[in-house]
């Protein structure tokens, strides 16, 4: 097949890990007989540096007529200043909302071979494999904001209509998986999480009748996730909480830089990233972990252009890097052998192998 992706690598480690997950992207090609076309753009941080903007109308442009988007990470000390006139993370707002994509995949599995990597007991983290899916155009992060020299305001708003589509994706999810859906607010408090959670119970009710429906506070989530992970399966929340959650949830793995993400709309288009950040301190060292940008790499396929064969394939790749003991710094025993990140790379590239 012919496809087009677009290609944002970013700030700080961004481009060097980019750098692995499109040399998986065209070792697929090669295996598989396909043609990806693959249009490298300016984004974020080094944007403003370049255009005076983080989203420039060219990269945008590009996006929109993209089969998908990989994105790097954006961001540094450079753009985050309290004065700083532009920051990168308003060009990944304005392109979440410009593609729609309102829907965040992050799944959190423990590979065996990792369990040793997590700050948990083993007993703990073995065997979790729970899905979030974050409500990402929407909140208290899209919502009006206020500042003056007395006070600042930041408006949480979320409607009917948005609740219900970002449940329904999660509720399709849970049905092909263990069939268990956790809910998560702050109904105690917050209208806008009394709102969620009527919604949502009625959505499940009536639509999803098949699936188990829980309510959890999302103190009690943040608590659960670290005491009983594996009782989990697919967990649906706001933005704000999502985002604060799929970040320490990351530490059952044992690394930020082990997890994917997937933002999906209406179509099949969607922005594929790590969930990890930009981590300035350790740019051009050439030790990020790139297996995060990778398994990225094979959500796009699975989701945008619907290769599941080659995303199972690249999925196993990783996972036969891991059993092998293929672990960058963040990741490494003690006394271990750290990979670099092109090295890290390489052991996935040297086991990927067309099934049959």
């Amino acid at each position: 097949m012919k496809a087009s992706v677009a290609v944002l690598a970013g700030d700080g480690i961004g481009p060097e890990v980019i750098a692995e997950g499109l040399r998986c992207l065209r070792t697929i090609a090669g295996l598989f007989g396909h043609e990806f076309e693959l249009a490298e753009l300016p984004f974020g941080g080094a944007a403003i540096e370049s255009h005076a903007d983080p989203l420039p109308e060219r990269t945008l442009s590009a996006c929109l007529a993209a089969d998908a988007v990989l994105l790097g990470a954006i961001g540094g000390p450079k753009w985050s200043a309290p004065q700083a006139p532009l920051r990168p993370e308003a060009g990944l707002l304005r392109l979440r909302a410009s593609l729609g994509t309102f829907a965040n995949l992050r799944p959190v599995k423990v590979h065996p071979a990792l369990a040793d990597a997590s700050t948990l007991k083993a007993e703990v983290v073995q065997g979790v494999d729970l899905l979030f899916v974050r409500e990402l155009t929407g909140g208290i992060y899209f919502g009006d904001k206020h500042r003056d020299t007395h006070s600042a305001t930041d408006v949480c708003t979320y409607t009917v209509a948005e609740i219900e589509r970002i449940t329904r994706v999660a509720a399709r999810l849970a049905q092909s998986r263990r069939r268990r859906l956790t809910s998560i607010d702050k109904a105690n408090v917050l209208e806008t999480s009394r709102l969620w959670r009527e919604v949502s119970a009625r959505v499940v009710a009536r639509e999803f009748p098949d699936l188990t429906l829980e309510h959890m506070l999302v103190d009690a989530a943040a608590m659960h996730l670290m005491r009983r992970p594996r009782d989990f399966d697919v967990l649906v929340t706001e933005n704000m909480f999502g985002d604060i959650l799929t970040d320490q949830a990351a530490m059952l793995a044992g690394s930020l830089g082990l997890l994917p993400s997937a933002s999906l709309g209406e179509g099949r288009r969607g922005i594929y990233e790590p969930i990890h950040g930009s981590a300035p301190d350790i740019a051009g060292r050439g030790i990020a972990n790139p297996y995060g940008t990778i398994l990225s790499v094979a959500l796009l396929l699975r989701h945008s252009l619907d290769l599941g064969a080659e995303a199972a394939a690249l999925e196993q790749a990783v996972a036969a890097a891991w059993s092998d003991g293929a672990r960058t710094p963040d990741i490494a025993p003690a006394h271990g052998r750290a990979l670099s990140t092109r090295e890290a790379g390489e052991a996935v590239i040297s086991r990927l192998q067309r099934p049959g």
